[in-house]
């Protein structure tokens, strides 16, 4: 019979743990883990998996960073009793040494389960695998030594404390909500360039030409799983061949992080990553021509570079593959083949056909008897699974994407039959380039747990993968994400709210909860669909195509008059937006209806930023140096762009009136406005650790916007004109 049988109550615990005898039959008591003359010893056994030992480093890092000391980490010795101790371990993994394993039996064979536990004057943290184990330990830094898990993004170190004591440690963790759960880093433009350049990539694209920094992502990953996550999709494009993108994977898989890939590239191949293999294998032949990117006229061509691809990810350990059919630059890929056939049956078929021999691939390079494979239902794929067009083997989790973003779930959604033995997941943005947000939070939490309710509600739990692109925008989205999505049923918006607050602006937290509410609520809704219309891409998105009609319309009368005539003429891309892309088109608006809209948008800002002033100056430093960060900066950066929007709307009523002196005067109003995103700029950038932030925003791309609005102006002034 075991000497310690841990975890059958919480009061009394007959113990040798892991093999470390820490007392018969004692109650939880007292646990001093620094104290005046004291420091207790961390016992971590040398079987334990690497994500645990960086955790365990990262507790050590935290208890320096509070008190002061460093705490000692030893091996397990056979048959040495243990007093005082920080007693580590994984349930069936953790080897003892002369003794026997512990009766577990209420952690053992479970996903992610864990407890915390004081007892026999040690502290017990015991997890049923290996990612149970660490989120033991991340569970217990946050709540019992105050460590924020987003500490690095949003600057907040924990308090400084001489010593750390508790009459009592007690935390339990059950199976989680979601089984696969974590983070998209995707159009990282600011990631990308904010340190040094990891490497170099080859890929045909005016962003992400640098590999971000590993440093970085180190950063990404640890707060990631300091928050209890287990998944992640690194980067965009990644090309797992390219030593410096599959070093961003590697600083993943050794946190003990789930990968998986882009939508945009099943098997880990995008376009990019195809034209690149085929160029480097013609070498500099100079009859060579690019091969089509299709799976329809190039099926040998594709299906050789998803078998190299798959054999390289299949050397990294718990990847999660993403099967399907997508074409270049996220688009289908029959827009770039004429030639596959056009009726949705055979688009359906074809994408079916290709799942099936990505399997089979997987089948052959993964030697797990279970690999988990997903598929994500994002544009023409939610249309084509809505239609029932698409087949999909039982093996693949199948991935409902939101469209607006963080604001509701599509169609298919709702109206897909959820079948037996079938496994059903979640693809959900905060972020979502070229509508927005990107560069200012936009989506509130409430927004998140009425989307994910109904995720919830469905079953669809297996997978759920937020898009956060460059993080530190999305620390208060991200945070409150990650804990519905570990115990969604337990998530109380409220208590949230009130402890997040609370813990980052004291005596101030409700008021400062106000323009938080006041923010977000400014934002203007589609009548239809009630998703938000200008969002900070949106507002870029129409105020550059606007600024483009007042450059033709000063200085190329025809290509003007063929531009106002071709609105409405449809293409393969707009027909194919129209009915994939449904959910995020803009509400069809006139000039005017589009100008009221976008000024009751800044007026409710403006209200919200009445607010943040009033606030300000109650704040202590650090508070309001995190509001200026996280809160006012996002106000910021939607008042500069609301009110260049305006400014450009008014400019054009003025030019097609022939006053050009009004109109020039709203442009130089339009340029002023760049001064307030700025603003919000420097309030993120104005110490030596975030300075460089902005340097890769190559996607919103500010001072371009501004200088064509410059130019723009100039042609009023040019003589004859």
């Amino acid at each position: 019979m075991s000497a310690f049988r841990p975890f059958l109550s919480f009061l009394i615990v007959c113990s040798l743990a892991f093999g470390y005898r820490v007392g018969v039959c004692q109650k939880a008591s007292p646990f001093v883990l620094v104290g005046a003359n004291h420091q207790a010893t961390i016992v971590l056994d040398t079987t334990e998996s690497e994500c645990v030992r960086l955790a365990v480093a990262d507790l050590v890092s935290d208890v320096q960073k509070i008190t002061g000391q460093t705490l000692k980490v030893v091996s397990a010795e056979s048959g040495r009793s243990y007093r005082d101790a920080v007693i580590v371990g994984t349930v069936g993994q953790s080897v003892p040494i002369g003794t026997y394993l512990p009766d577990s039996r209420d952690l053992s064979g479970k996903w992610e389960n864990y407890r915390v536990q004081s007892v026999g004057g040690n502290l017990v943290l015991a997890g049923s695998d290996e990612r149970g184990t660490m989120f033991a330990v991340y569970h217990f830094i946050e709540q019992y030594l105050g460590v924020d898990p987003l500490y690095f993004w949003a600057d907040r170190e924990p308090e400084k404390r001489e010593s750390l004591r508790w009459n009592d440690v007690s935390i339990t963790q059950s199976t989680p909500t979601f089984h696969f759960r974590g983070w998209f880093i995707n159009d990282e433009d600011l990631l990308t360039e904010w340190k040094s350049s990891g490497g170099q990539r080859n890929i045909d694209y005016p962003y992400y030409r640098e590999v971000v920094n590993p440093e970085s992502m180190r950063r990404v990953v640890e707060g990631l799983v300091r928050l209890r996550q287990n998944l992640i999709i690194p980067a965009s494009f990644i090309d797992i061949r390219n030593p410096a993108e599959a070093a961003l994977v590697q600083e993943a898989t050794r946190r003990g992080l789930f990968v998986s890939m882009h939508h945009v590239e099943p098997m880990g191949v995008s376009a990019f990553t195809y034209f690149n293999y085929w160029q480097e294998k013609a070498g500099h032949q100079p009859d060579y021509k690019k091969p089509l990117f299709s799976y329809y006229s190039e099926r040998a061509k594709v299906e050789e570079v998803w078998r190299v691809y798959a054999q390289e990810w299949a050397k990294y350990p718990n990847v999660i593959w993403q099967v399907g059919l997508r074409g270049i630059a996220d688009r289908p890929m029959w827009l770039a083949d004429p030639g596959i056939p056009q009726s949705d049956a055979d688009r359906g078929r074809i994408i079916s056909d290709a799942i099936q021999t990505q399997l089979a691939l997987i089948r052959q390079v993964d030697k797990r008897p279970d690999p988990p494979v997903t598929t994500t239902l994002w544009a023409e794929g939610s249309v084509l699974n809505q239609a029932g067009l698409i087949r999909l083997p039982n093996e693949v989790i199948t991935v409902f994407a939101d469209n607006s973003p963080g604001w509701r779930m599509q169609a298919d959604f709702y109206e897909t039959p959820r079948l037996p033995g079938r496994s059903y997941g979640v693809y959900y943005h905060h972020q979502l380039w070229g509508s927005g947000p990107h560069l200012a939070q936009i989506v509130p939490p409430s927004q998140t747990q009425t989307v994910l309710q109904q995720v919830v509600e469905k079953g669809d739990t297996a997978y759920a993968i937020a898009n956060v692109s460059n993080l530190r925008e999305f620390v208060l989205g991200a945070d409150a994400t990650a804990r519905m999505l570990t115990d969604f049923r337990s998530f109380d918006l409220g208590k949230f709210e009130e402890k997040w607050f609370g813990t980052r602006y004291g005596s101030s937290a409700r008021a400062v909860q106000q323009v938080y509410h006041a923010y977000f609520d400014g934002f203007a809704l589609n009548s239809q669909t009630k998703t938000p219309i200008l969002m900070d891409g949106q507002l870029r998105r129409q105020t550059l195509r606007l600024l483009e009609e007042l450059r033709l319309q000063l200085t190329d009368s025809v290509a003007y008059a063929a531009r106002q005539r071709n609105k409405n003429i449809e293409t393969a891309e707009s027909l194919w937006a129209k009915t994939a892309l449904a959910d995020m088109r803009d509400e069809s608006l006139t000039q005017q209806a589009l100008l009221a809209r976008t000024l009751g948008q800044l007026a409710a800002h403006q209200r919200a930023d009445s607010l943040a002033q009033l606030i300000r100056p109650r704040l202590n430093p650090s508070q309001r140096k995190f509001f200026d960060q996280n809160m006012q900066a996002s106000l910021d950066m939607m008042l500069g762009l609301e009110a260049w929007s305006v400014a450009i709307i008014h400019s054009k009523q003025w030019l097609d009136l022939g006053k050009r002196t009004e109109a020039a005067a709203a442009l130089q109003q339009a340029i002023a406005a760049f001064d307030r995103m700025q603003l919000g700029q420097k309030r993120v950038s104005n110490t030596d650790k975030w300075q460089t932030w902005y340097r890769g925003d190559k996607k919103m791309n500010l001072p371009a916007a501004k200088q064509a609005t410059i130019a723009v102006r100039q042609l009023l002034f040019v003589k004859g004109k």
